[in-house]
């Protein structure tokens, strides 16, 4: 099971060549003599077969420049970072961001101006981590989306409704454990890993505030991670599966009753337990509460190095905003993720009924997505407090005291750039 289109949440998951959908073949643009400035793409190394061959395809469809395309295999977020410091990086590239200091760096072009008349149809979740200062930065591909996947028959023989509160996904964890089976299965490092922020935006928090500040210095945050502590001393949780959180196989062999992982997982539960699971956001916690789904996507960028910049952004309007059967396709042809465009998601039919139509559903009404402003630092302060308050039950109101200050620095300096 791959996840490489997840990038997302410090994770990330797409795709097999269909038809081009309606009259428009990709044949109508430019003079169709395939001449005009050479823009090198890259793109990071795709799990999924046939994405490397869908991406060339659209190159080849461009008329009004020769796109070659390069499959970069290896650590790509660190290759393409050092290759924007340089004339022989990328023209145009997918990018797991853009990152902060690669706008501030201006290693990044504007492409706000290509989002006229269609910015509202991007689905909001996705494109505010690629707007700063109020310009877009960078074009979201697909969406990539995790949520709770229940086993119907193993909670209805428990007696045990699908979770609406995190109070109820604790109970219903512990009640459904038994000699052979878990509860819930968080990932085999307890979920401090993979939920992230997850637990704060259910209480009704953020990891950062739309102003720039601390988005959880608040009793509520300390609540909500004790209560993943309590899944752990329970021993509610599945540890040591033999895959990951992002991999199904723990919840289709019967090890877990309930399963975190990810939309892209959908097709092999589906196919492995026909309609015995449903799926649901992770439930809220608290009366200032809400559901939470995280959610992210890799976006099309053009690089300030690039000698084409024009030719760049027309190439990626092309392809990312006017080309609606390639992105339809590239989302859902070789794998299962939701359109970026909203009028996309609504209208793909792989995407219409039952988990799936949910997936979107909640996406839609309870996506997030990590805030631009929440930098790497930030990031390894919060997980390691995190695990430590799941795992060794330390307390969360000192844990997040010392996280707080710390996220308080970064965000003053990354503000005063």
């Amino acid at each position: 099971m791959t996840i490489s289109r997840r990038g997302l949440l410090a994770t990330g998951a797409a795709f097999g060549l269909l038809t081009a959908c309606g009259s428009n073949t990709g044949r109508d643009e430019g003079d169709g003599s395939g001449k005009g400035p050479e823009l090198s793409q890259w793109y990071h190394q795709y799990g999924e077969q046939g994405t490397e061959q869908a991406v060339k395809k659209y190159a080849a469809a461009y008329k009004k420049a020769r796109v070659s395309v390069q499959w970069r295999p290896g650590n790509y977020d660190q290759q393409t970072a050092a290759a924007l410091l340089t004339a022989s990086g990328p023209d145009v590239f997918e990018v797991n961001g853009p990152s902060l200091d690669q706008i501030q760096g201006k290693q990044v072009a504007d492409l706000t101006e290509l989002f006229d008349g269609v910015k509202d149809d991007f689905n909001p979740a996705v494109l505010a981590p690629k707007t700063h200062d109020g310009r877009i930065w960078g074009i979201p591909q697909v969406i990539d989306m995790q949520m709770l996947f229940y086993r119907k028959s193993m909670l209805d023989d428990a007696g045990v409704r699908p979770p609406q509160t995190l109070d109820e996904l604790v109970d219903a964890a512990a009640e459904l454990t038994d000699k052979k089976v878990k509860g819930l299965f968080l990932g085999n490092d307890a979920g401090a890993g993979v939920l992230g922020g997850t637990p704060l935006y259910a209480a009704g928090l953020s990891l950062v505030t739309e102003d720039g500040k601390v988005g959880f210095d608040d009793p509520a945050a300390a609540r909500a991670l004790g209560k993943l502590h309590r899944l752990y001393a329970d021993k509610s949780l599945l540890l040591g599966a033999p895959a990951d959180w992002s991999d199904p196989s723990a919840f289709t062999q019967g090890l877990t009753a309930m399963q975190w992982s990810g939309l892209w997982a959908l097709p092999a539960v589906r196919k492995a337990l026909g309609d015995d699971f449903g799926v649901l956001p992770f439930p809220k916690d608290g009366a200032d509460g809400a559901p939470s789904v995280p959610v992210g996507a890799y976006a099309a960028a053009v690089s300030t190095r690039s000698k084409h910049q024009q030719a760049g952004k027309d190439f990626l309007k092309w392809l990312w905003i006017d080309r609606t059967d390639y992105q339809e396709d590239f989302a859902l042809g070789y794998g299962f993720h939701i359109p970026a465009r909203i009028s996309l998601a609504k209208k793909a039919d792989k995407l219409k009924d039952g988990a799936a139509a949910d997936a979107v559903r909640f996406t839609t009404d309870h996506g997030y997505a990590q805030p631009l402003l929440w930098t790497p630092a930030s990031q390894t302060a919060y997980q390691d407090a995190l695990n430590r308050i799941i795992k060794d039950g330390a307390n969360p109101e000192s844990e997040l005291r010392s996280v707080v200050r710390k996220v308080s620095g970064e965000l003053a300096r990354v503000n005063a750039k």
